[in-house]
């Protein structure tokens, strides 16, 4: 492998889980099936000698089961702002290539996939702010998805809840959430008031950054 990349963002997640997600614990899902979304902004990248910074990305996720299980399909969506070297970066990257193998999300979900759809190169809008468990996305046609604290039943106030992976290939530290996504298109989702997570994405083609 000689590509050498480096990327630090926020990043924001949503998938069908109850709010906890128990995959993150290695234990089956909570409805026997994967579903998400992830996205995120790049604040700080290169990719060899090509720039990122600033760019957003994002990726659809479906499995029928479990993700170890496999035959998943996924796309990737790249900031249409992107130059033709910058969307080839980003392609590579979300698509878990010139990584070492297993070392991130990225490529643990890609090597997961039976159909892996051609990335569309479109615009996205998107704020995270990972202290207050909130995000916004939305890619027009495409996605629209919102991450929101978890509100306590009893108190109605909010709720803060971390996971702490010092050995996980997407993040040290998560925030958890909930999240509402509609997506139409290839990957259909409906997910609502499931589980959210908000954290800094930092990892290179080794891995992730501590």
């Amino acid at each position: 492998m000689t590509d050498r990349w480096t990327i630090r963002g926020l990043e924001y997640s949503n998938c069908n889980c109850a709010p906890g997600c128990p995959c993150q614990f290695n234990s089956r899902s909570t409805h026997g099936h994967c579903e998400a979304i992830g996205a995120g902004v790049i604040q700080e990248g290169h990719f060899n000698e090509t720039r990122l910074d600033g760019l957003a990305w994002a990726m659809l996720l479906q499995w029928p089961g479990e993700i170890a299980e496999g035959n998943g399909r996924m796309q990737a969506i790249i900031d249409e702002r992107a130059g033709a070297a910058q969307r080839d970066a980003l392609r590579k990257i979300l698509h878990g290539e010139s990584t070492r193998p297993g070392a991130t999300h990225f490529f643990v979900f890609h090597s997961t996939m039976s159909r892996v759809f051609d990335p569309l190169y479109t615009r996205i809008d998107l704020e995270i702010d990972v202290a207050a468990r909130r995000a916004r996305l939305r890619v027009p046609d495409v996605v629209d998805s919102q991450g929101s604290p978890i509100v306590d039943p009893h108190s109605g106030s909010e709720h803060r809840a971390q996971i702490h992976l010092p050995n996980g290939f997407e993040f040290t530290v998560a925030e958890v959430g909930t999240g509402r996504t509609r997506t139409h298109g290839a990957i259909e989702l409906d997910l609502d008031g499931s589980h959210g997570h908000f954290n800094v994405l930092h990892m290179n083609q080794d891995g992730v950054i501590r």
